[in-house]
């Protein structure tokens, strides 16, 4: 039975877990800028267009590209689909998979569909026309997560666990300091939130952006709530 109450939270494996997903948020305020961690900005520029191209095939469109660029921009060609889906399913969409990995980077089973999904994820986009960025992605994380899989699997445990949650942690929390730059601080022309203020001109590109950033906060809050809920009732 699910202990939603968290009666019994926190023993030492819940504890280790914590330990972990605040060193990891520390390393993003402290390296996130550094050359080190570029990969994983990447990475999750790639989510972010993943994001939309995810949108676009559940409302019946087209996705003709997924790109990502070395400035750490991307862009995802579509055609068809759901517009007022598409477009918010970038910022959201990357904030409630970062959620969604650290809720279920508890267990051994829920790292490795973690891990099976980014790697679903980054063939699929072999297939829709990649720039060499998007190819350089999906190869460097495919083997590593491959990697990450057999060493969990065969040689040693607890390990995918703590490299899910890393990527979960990075990805969340890299969506909401992403909007907080580009959608709260400031008005960017082409951006998301201009994107939505003209579907919907009554919500300002900057409402937009505050909305989407308690959307991301609210994700990865409850992403760890959630993780820690399926710990301590495994415990149980």
């Amino acid at each position: 039975m699910a202990q939603w109450d968290l009666d019994g939270c926190c023993g030492a494996e819940e504890s280790i877990f914590l330990g972990f997903y605040a060193g990891y948020v520390l390393i993003f305020i402290f390296i996130n800028s550094w050359a080190i961690m570029k990969p994983m900005r990447l990475l999750s520029v790639f989510v972010h267009e993943f994001g939309h191209a995810s949108a676009c095939w559940m409302t019946g469109g087209k996705v003709k590209k997924i790109e990502v660029y070395d400035n750490e921009g991307g862009i995802t060609g579509y055609s068809g689909g759901w517009r007022c889906c598409v477009i918010p399913a970038g910022y959201v969409g990357a904030a409630f998979w970062g959620g969604a990995f650290v809720a279920m980077s508890g267990s051994r089973i829920g790292s490795t569909i973690v891990a099976s999904l980014i790697l679903f994820a980054l063939f699929i986009s072999l297939f829709h026309d990649p720039n060499k960025t998007v190819v350089f992605i999906s190869l460097g994380f495919g083997v590593l997560l491959l990697g990450c899989i057999f060493i969990e699997w065969f040689l040693f445990d607890p390990f995918l666990e703590y490299v899910t949650l890393f990527f979960g942690v990075f990805i969340g929390i890299y969506s909401v300091s992403d909007i907080y730059d580009d959608l709260v601080t400031r008005t960017a022309d082409g951006s998301d939130a201009v994107a939505c203020h003209q579907m919907w001109p009554c919500c300002l590109p900057r409402c937009v952006g505050v909305q989407f950033w308690f959307i991301a906060f609210a994700f990865q809050v409850l992403g760890l709530y959630i993780a820690l809920v399926l710990m301590v009732s495994n415990d149980k």
